[in-house]
């Protein structure tokens, strides 16, 4: 990995120490860093009208709480005040929900779209700059043609030693002169030739590079521009699910509440309450059986288990292979697939792994979560910062199971197979970044006995 990291630095292709630290963000969450980012999600939850924190209907201010409904059915007037408070809040928690969604939403399709733009930015420069170095080599190589002829030709020193020692056996005719004088002006325009190609190859790297350069230059502008718009969508992202968990938390039992003041049945608010109690329960032991359902496919995943076509196991331990199932789809050019609504890339950035819809995703490697939201065509996507300028990122999920800023071990279950953003099927989408640009997961995991 040493020897491909250097080549690609030789080359000019890939971002220096220097533009690395500028550019691409380190896979430490320092506290500097996660306290920036924790200000403006802060920020962006006011914006979108979410409060930094959840509420609980029973105890929060702002919630009716089971005592105020218990004393508002024993007034008419109270219990209709009541009923039109709960009802504005169930309103007001939704359509802020609903906002904050689309908020997101719209956050993320900007940083697809950026993070696409990079993308094509970094394919461009490492193309002109393989053609400059191609064309350099041409140079190079003529070079060394005419400078061999040259040799030759002057091996002796100066134009009139090579000449008599060209011409010295000679004299068995005219026509044998006239041969080799031809043969002379064969070799002299050869080398001319030579040299003309040698220094159209020079003049053709040298505005191969020139083109590069502006390319990086470019690239480097693109990169600066996803991560404003990857820390914005994150920060939508918060908000959403802030606003969603504020919903979650809530909706159930103000409808609860309100149900109970319209009650005119012998029901009791005891009763309700007791519903209630029921339901927390139901969802708490769900819960549990999802988190230990996830342990247990972590530990397969640790040991070697998994189905469907590849073991979820497989690796040395420092890396893993981030879903189980079969491979689908692989790196670079393919078929285009199109639905209604859109087609399917025909350059594709990474691997699919199908195994069906909720199968847990790993992460590929430790590391520390620098994105988890919406991310246009990826769906709900995350991405890992490994170190060494590695990161992966894990597309389509139906749900997370991590946090931004949270460092996750190898094998960590990190979130489920799903079919969110462009795709056709419940799949994982895989991607490996080395120095932000994408490069084919397969040969590398493969080479890290991941895959």
């Amino acid at each position: 990995m040493a020897d491909a990291r250097a080549a690609s630095e030789d080359c000019g292709c890939a971002p220096t120490l220097g533009e690395r630290r500028a550019l691409w963000p380190s896979s430490k969450v320092t506290r500097r860093s996660a306290m920036t980012v924790g200000a403006l999600s802060a920020i962006a939850l006011t914006v979108f009208g979410v409060s930094s924190g959840t509420q609980s209907a029973r105890a929060e201010p702002g919630y009716p709480s089971w005592d105020d409904v218990q004393r508002a059915k024993a007034n008419e007037a109270a219990k209709g005040a009541e009923i039109t408070r709960i009802q504005g809040l169930i309103q007001s928690l939704t359509q802020r929900a609903a906002a904050a969604e689309q908020a997101a939403r719209a956050a993320g399709d900007e940083f697809f779209a950026a993070q696409q733009a990079y993308f094509e930015a970094v394919d461009r420069a490492d193309t002109l700059q393989a053609q400059a170095d191609e064309q350099a080599g041409i140079a190079d190589e003529s070079a060394r043609k005419a400078g061999q002829v040259a040799t030759q030709l002057y091996r002796s020193g100066g134009d009139q030693a090579a000449l008599e020692l060209f011409l010295s056996d000679s004299a068995h005719g005219a026509d044998d002169l006239l041969s080799r004088l031809g043969s002379l002006d064969k070799l002299l325009e050869y080398n001319r030739t030579v040299a003309d190609r040698a220094a159209a190859a020079r003049n053709s790297a040298q505005a191969l590079s020139d083109q590069a350069k502006s390319a990086r230059d470019e690239r480097d502008r693109l990169q600066k521009i996803a991560e404003e718009k990857m820390v914005k969508a994150q920060q939508a992202s918060d908000a959403a699910q802030a606003a969603l968990e504020e919903k979650q938390n809530n909706l159930a039992t103000l409808q609860a509440q309100l149900a109970a003041l319209k009650d005119t049945t012998s029901a009791t608010v005891a009763g309700y309450q007791k519903g209630e109690q029921v339901r927390k329960a139901r969802e708490a032991a769900e819960a549990e059986a999802r988190r230990k359902a996830a342990e247990e496919a972590a530990k397969n995943h640790n040991s070697g288990g998994g189905g469907g076509g590849g073991s979820g196991g497989s690796g040395s331990g420092a890396w893993r292979r981030p879903s189980s199932g079969r491979i689908t789809s692989y790196y670079g050019r393919r078929n285009v697939q199109c639905s209604n609504s859109y087609c399917a890339s025909r350059d594709h950035g990474g691997i699919d792994i199908a195994n069906g819809c909720g199968v847990p995703i790993y992460a590929a490697h430790s590391g520390t979560v620098d994105y988890v939201g919406y991310n246009g065509g990826y769906g709900n996507y995350t991405r890992i910062q490994h170190g060494g300028g590695i990161a992966t990122g894990y597309g389509h999920q139906a749900r997370f199971a991590v946090r931004w800023g949270q460092y996750v071990s190898a094998g960590q279950v990190i979130g489920y197979a799903g079919n969110t953003g462009n795709s056709f099927g419940c799949h994982l989408h895989f991607e490996v970044y080395v120095n932000g640009g994408r490069i084919d997961p397969y040969p590398f995991m493969v080479a890290r006995g991941a895959i």
